[in-house]
C-alpha cells in the first residue's frame, strides 16, 4: 500500500509542476497585459469539471544549443477534449508561459493528435494560438510539425467544423493552420497575425508599420478579411467562440442542432410592408428584414466589418438554422464586388458542407463598376458565386426585395443556378439592367431623333418599367415561384423550408471541380 501511495504522491507532484505552466511571475505577466493563461482559457470555454487534458507529460527531445537542460511543461501546449453546453470539442491552447508557446516536433505531434481523434470522433475542432513560432532550436523538426498540422487541417475541411482563435503573436508559418479553418477569432489589441513581421518588413522595403497595423485584429477584419470575428478580450472571444457552434453540427453527417422555436412560425410584420422606398435611389437596412423574418429576431453574424455591401450570417427559422446572405443597400448600394464576392462564396460552401439550409435576400443593382475592380480579377472572383451556389445542394431559398438585375441576378441564387423556392416582394425589379440605361439603348436612335428628347426618353424608361421592372415578368416565366406580401414573409419562408427539409440531391461523381480562386 505504501508503493501505491508513494507512486500517487509522485504524479501529483508531476501534474503540480506542469499545471505551474511557465511560473507565478510569467502568468501574472500575462494578467498585467489582459490576457487569460492557455489554461483558463480552456476552463472558460468547457463546461465545468468535463475537460479532460491528453499528453500532459509530453517533452521535447531537442539537445541542440543546450536545449537538454530546458524544461518546457507540456511542451508548450495544452490538449484535450470536453463538453461545451453539453455538446463534445477536442481543443489545444498554446502556452505562452511555457518558452512563448513555440511549436516543436512534440508540440505538433501533440496538436496532430487531438486532430486525428477529433476526425475519427467527428467532433468539431478548436485551436487557440498564443506563440512566438518556430522553435528554431529544432530547426527542421519544428517546420514538419507545421506541415503536418496544415495537411490535417485539409483534410478535415469539410468533415468537422475547425475554429481558430487568434489571443497573442501568430507569425510566419503559424499564421497558415488558422487561414485553412473555418472560421478565425481575433482579439483586439492583444492578438496580430502577419507573414513577416515589422521589423523585415523596414530592413526590405523601408516601410515603418506597428504590429497592430500590420496584423491586428481590426486590420484582418476590415481589409485583408483574413479573420471572420474582432473580440474585445479573451473573455468575449471565448463566448462567441461557443456562440458559434451553437449553430454548427457535430460533422458533415449531421444536421445542425435544432432548437424549439418560442416564435410564432406564422407572425407576420406590417412594418414590412412599409420598408421598401418609394425613391429608387434611396438605401434601406436590410437587418430590418433579416431580423423580422428570422426566430425572435435573433442572429449571429461573421465578418461584421468586412465588405460590408454583403451581408452573411446565422439564424434560425422555425428553430432551424440558416445561412444567410443579403445584400446591404445601405452600403455601396448593395453592389457585388470582389471582397463581397469572395465573403459570400465561402459562407455558402461552409453552410452546403455542413447541411446548413441557405436563404438569399437580393437587393443588387449589379457588379461594382471601375479599372480597380477589372484589373483585379472582378470576373474570376464574382464566378465564384456563381459556381458555389450552382455547387450547393442544401435548400436554397431566394427572397428578391427590390433591384436584381443583370449578371448580379444570376449570382444571387437564382432560379437557374439551383435555387428551389424564389420569393419576390411587389417592389422587385427583375430585369438585364435598369430601365434608364436599358431604354437608352433599346431606344437610342428615337431617343436623339425625337423633338423632345427628354420627354421621349422619360417615356421609353416608363414603358421599360411597365414591362421588366417588376417581378412579374420572371414569374410568368417561372423563375419566380410566388409574388408575396412583404409582411408574410416570415411564415412563407418557414413553409417552404419545413417542406424542404427533406432536399436530397446529386451531383456529377468526381474528384473535385476547379472552383475559380
Amino acid at each position: 500500500m505504501g508503493i501505491v501511495s508513494d507512486k500517487i504522491k509522485d504524479l501529483k507532484e508531476r501534474e503540480k509542476k506542469v499545471l505551474a505552466m511557465g511560473g507565478e511571475a510569467a502568468i501574472a505577466k500575462r494578467h498585467e497585459q489582459g490576457k487569460l493563461t492557455a489554461r483558463e482559457r480552456l476552463d472558460l470555454l468547457f463546461d465545468k469539471g468535463t475537460f479532460r487534458e491528453i499528453d500532459m507529460f509530453v517533452t521535447h527531445r531537442c539537445t541542440n544549443f543546450g536545449m537538454e537542460n530546458v524544461d518546457i511543461p507540456a511542451d508548450g501546449v495544452v490538449t484535450g477534449h470536453g463538453l461545451v453546453n453539453g455538446r463534445p470539442l477536442f481543443a489545444y491552447s498554446q502556452d505562452f508561459t511555457s518558452r512563448a508557446g513555440s511549436m516543436g516536433e512534440m508540440q505538433a505531434k501533440k496538436i496532430c493528435k487531438v486532430m486525428d481523434l477529433a476526425m475519427k470522433a467527428g467532433v468539431p475542432f478548436l485551436g487557440i494560438n498564443d506563440s512566438g513560432g518556430a522553435r528554431i532550436q529544432e530547426g527542421i523538426d519544428s517546420l514538419s510539425g507545421y506541415g503536418e498540422i496544415f495537411f490535417r487541417n485539409s483534410a478535415a475541411s469539410g468533415v468537422i467544423p475547425q475554429i481558430s482563435a487568434i489571443m497573442g503573436p501568430t507569425a510566419g508559418g503559424a499564421v497558415y493552420s488558422p487561414a485553412m479553418t473555418d472560421w478565425v477569432f481575433m482579439v483586439k489589441n492583444t492578438s496580430y497575425m502577419f507573414i513577416t513581421g515589422p521589423e523585415v518588413i523596414k530592413s526590405v522595403t523601408g516601410e515603418v508599420i506597428n504590429f497592430e497595423d500590420l496584423g491586428g485584429a481590426m486590420t484582418h477584419n476590415e481589409k485583408s478579411g483574413v479573420a471572420q470575428f474582432a473580440c474585445e478580450n479573451d473573455q468575449d472571444a471565448i463566448e462567441q467562440i461557443k456562440k458559434l457552434l451553437s449553430y454548427l453540427p457535430l460533422n458533415n453527417m449531421e444536421d445542425p442542432p435544432y432548437i424549439p422555436p418560442k416564435d410564432d412560425p406564422k407572425r407576420v410584420d406590417p412594418k414590412l410592408d412599409e420598408l421598401i422606398p418609394e425613391n429608387p435611389n434611396q438605401s434601406y437596412d436590410v437587418f430590418e428584414v433579416i431580423r423580422s423574418v428570422v426566430d425572435d429576431g435573433e442572429l449571429f453574424e461573421p465578418h461584421m466589418y468586412y465588405a460590408k455591401n454583403i451581408v452573411i450570417c446565422f439564424a434560425r427559422l422555425n428553430g432551424r438554422v440558416i445561412g444567410i446572405i443579403a445584400n446591404q443597400p445601405n452600403f455601396l448600394a448593395g453592389c457585388l464586388d470582389i471582397n463581397a464576392s469572395d465573403k459570400a462564396t465561402r459562407f455558402i460552401r461552409f453552410c452546403d458542407a455542413f447541411n446548413i439550409p441557405l436563404l438569399t435576400i437580393a437587393d443588387v443593382p449589379g457588379y461594382l463598376p471601375g479599372s480597380d475592380q477589372e484589373w483585379s480579377g472582378i470576373i474570376r472572383h464574382g464566378a465564384k458565386l456563381l459556381w458555389c451556389y450552382s455547387e450547393a445542394t442544401v435548400p436554397k431559398l431566394l427572397l428578391v426585395t427590390r433591384k436584381d438585375y443583370g449578371g448580379s441576378y444570376l449570382a444571387m441564387c437564382s432560379k437557374h443556378l439551383g435555387a428551389d423556392m424564389v420569393f419576390a416582394w411587389p417592389t422587385s425589379e427583375i430585369a438585364v439592367m435598369g430601365a434608364a440605361g436599358a431604354a437608352n439603348v433599346i431606344h437610342r436612335k428615337e431617343i436623339s431623333n425625337s423633338d423632345n428628347p427628354e420627354e421621349k426618353r422619360a417615356e421609353k424608361i416608363e414603358e421599360y418599367n411597365e414591362l421588366f421592372s417588376n417581378p412579374y415578368c420572371a414569374a410568368s416565366r417561372g423563375y419566380v415561384d410566388s409574388v408575396i406580401v412583404p409582411s408574410e414573409t416570415r411564415p412563407r419562408l418557414i413553409d417552404a423550408l419545413e417542406i424542404l427539409s427533406t432536399k436530397r440531391e446529386m451531383r456529377p461523381a468526381k474528384k473535385h471541380g476547379n472552383i475559380p480562386v
